[in-house]
C-alpha cells in the first residue's frame, strides 16, 4: 500500500472512529404507568432536560405502559442491564431483599406530604438509597406520585366493609397484612392486569393514587372510591450501577442536575395532577366518591395500625421509630 492510500485510509479510520465516539449514549427508561401520571411526566422532563444539557450525547429512550417489562421483571431486567433506568413503586424493593423500603407501605404512617418529605428528603432517605448499591443498583432520587385511595364495587366507609373482598396488592408483605388486618383478602396482580382483573371481577377492588386509577381507567370498572389517604405511592429512580458508574463525569454530573430539576419538577405537579385526576373521576359519573370524615378515618387508622408492630421485625424497628421521632406519630 503506497502513501496515498495509508493517509486515505488513516483518515477514513480517524472519521469512523470520530462517528463511533459521537454516537450518543442511549439510556432505555422503563416504566409502568400512562405518560399523563406524575412518573410518565418525570421521565419526559428527564429525557427533555438530558437530551438538552448534553447537546445530543445523551438519548433517552422512555418506555411507558410495561411496553418493555410488567411489575415483577423490570429490576431483573435493570440488574442484568437490559434497561439503563427504572422508577419502581418503593413496594417493590421488598422482594428485592431492600425490606426497609416496605416501611412507605405502613399504612397512616404519614398525614401529609410535609411529613413524608421530611423523611425522604434527610439522613432516612439518603440511608435507604445508599443500601441499593450492594444490589447493583444506584439510587438517584425519590418522585412522588401521592396517597391512595380505596377503590371497590362496594361502598367502603369502616372496617368491616372490607371482610372477604378479594383487593389487589403489589407485591408488598406489609400490604397482605394491612388488608388482612380488615378481613379482606389481598391479591398480588401486575399493575397492566388490574383492569381486567376488576372488569372480570378476579379481584373486587384495589387501593391506588387517582392519577393511577383515571389513567389506567379503573373508575370504569369500580363503582365507589373511598377518599381515605391511607398509605403512599412514591418511586424511586434508579439506575443500573455498572453502567452509571461508567459514564464520562461530565455526562453522569450533566444527569444529576437533569434528575435534580425533574424531580422538583415531579413533586410540584403530583398533588395537583391527583386533585385534577379526582375531578374527572367524579364528573364521568360511574364512580360515587365517599369522603371519610375525621373520625372515621380515625376508626380506619386504629384498625390498620397494628401493621405497624407486626412488621418490626421485617422492616426494623429502630427504622419506624426513626420515622415516628421524625413526623411525631405516636401510636395508640
Amino acid at each position: 500500500m503506497n502513501l496515498k492510500h495509508l493517509i486515505t485510509a488513516a483518515a477514513l479510520l480517524a472519521a469512523s472512529l470520530a462517528g463511533f465516539a459521537q454516537s450518543p449514549i442511549v439510556i432505555k427508561f422503563s416504566h409502568v404507568v400512562a405518560d399523563d401520571t406524575p412518573k410518565g411526566k418525570g421521565a419526559q422532563k428527564f429525557k427533555e432536560l438530558a437530551e438538552a444539557r448534553s447537546n445530543g450525547r445523551v438519548r433517552v429512550e422512555v418506555y411507558p405502559n410495561s411496553q418493555l417489562y410488567k411489575d415483577k421483571e423490570e429490576l431483573e431486567a435493570l440488574q442484568l442491564g437490559a434497561v439503563q433506568m427504572l422508577a419502581p413503586s418503593l413496594s417493590k424493593f421488598g422482594p428485592l431483599g431492600a425490606k426497609e423500603f416496605e416501611v412507605f407501605d405502613l399504612p397512616f404512617i404519614f398525614d401529609n406530604v410535609q411529613e413524608l418529605h421530611r423523611v425522604m428528603d434527610g439522613a432516612i432517605g439518603n440511608r435507604l438509597m445508599k443500601s441499593l448499591d450492594s444490589k447493583g443498583i444506584v439510587g438517584l432520587a425519590f418522585w412522588d406520585n401521592g396517597f391512595k385511595e380505596m377503590t371497590a364495587n362496594t361502598p367502603l366507609r369502616k372496617p368491616e366493609d372490607f371482610r372477604g373482598l378479594k383487593m389487589r396488592i403489589q407485591s408488598s408483605k406489609v400490604l397482605d397484612a394491612q388488608f388482612r388486618a380488615v378481613n379482606a383478602n389481598p391479591q398480588v396482580l401486575a399493575f397492566s392486569e388490574v383492569y381486567q382483573a376488576m372488569q372480570t371481577g378476579v379481584v373486587d377492588g384495589s387501593e391506588n393514587t387517582p392519577s393511577n386509577i383515571f389513567s389506567q381507567h379503573h373508575n370504569e370498572v369500580q363503582k365507589y372510591l373511598t377518599v381515605s389517604d391511607h398509605g403512599y405511592i412514591g418511586y424511586a429512580v434508579v439506575a443500573n450501577k455498572k453502567f452509571w458508574d461508567g459514564l464520562p463525569a461530565d455526562i453522569r454530573s450533566i444527569l444529576e442536575g437533569a434528575m435534580k430539576d425533574a424531580t422538583k419538577f415531579t413533586t410540584e405537579h403530583a398533588q395537583s395532577d391527583n386533585e385534577e385526576a379526582l375531578k374527572k373521576i367524579a364528573a364521568a359519573g360511574k364512580t360515587q366518591i365517599i369522603r371519610l370524615t375525621p373520625q372515621e378515618r380515625a376508626v380506619w387508622k386504629k384498625a390498620m395500625e397494628k401493621v405497624h408492630r407486626q412488621m418490626e421485625d421485617r422492616i426494623g424497628r429502630d427504622l419506624i421509630q426513626a420515622i415516628y421521632k421524625e413526623t411525631g406519630f405516636k401510636p395508640e
